[in-house]
């Protein structure tokens, strides 16, 4: 098989051998094995790769735009939660006063800011404080 080690690939597409390992973890090239393990990149990973530079290049993405285009292709769960995010309005909960609803939200945000700085030692879960927000 006529293929190219990663660092001759890098040399060759101009991506260093760090970012071919970040495409490969992201499911946008995957090359093949040799039988001792190394990577290696043959015509078709080289036209992925090129192609690639050129799609980032060409629409002003980012390898991590095109990695979630990828999840989101691949996990209809993500993407139904995106989809339903998207085309949902915002509306006052109930049992909070039109007056009261941007003091509300702000409340939630702080809990929400207030979860993710706490101590990592189980004394809270964010099921936990979901659950409070979404009483209060």
């Amino acid at each position: 098989m006529d293929a190219l080690t990663i660092h001759e690939a890098a040399e060759t597409t101009g991506w260093s051998p760090r970012m071919l390992r970040y495409i490969e973890r992201s499911g946008l090239v995957a090359p093949a094995r040799s039988a001792s393990g190394y990577r290696l990149y043959g015509a078709a990973e080289l036209q992925r790769l090129r192609t690639l530079r050129e799609l980032l290049q060409h629409h002003e993405l980012n390898l991590s735009d095109l990695g979630f285009a990828l999840r989101l292709e691949r996990e209809a769960e993500l993407r139904d939660a995106i989809e339903e995010w998207l085309a949902s309005e915002p509306h006052r909960p109930d049992g909070v006063a039109a007056a009261d609803w941007l003091s509300w939200e702000q409340d939630k945000h702080e809990k929400l800011l207030a979860m993710s700085s706490a101590p990592a030692d189980g004394t809270a879960t964010p099921t936990n404080h979901v659950t409070e927000m979404s009483q209060a």
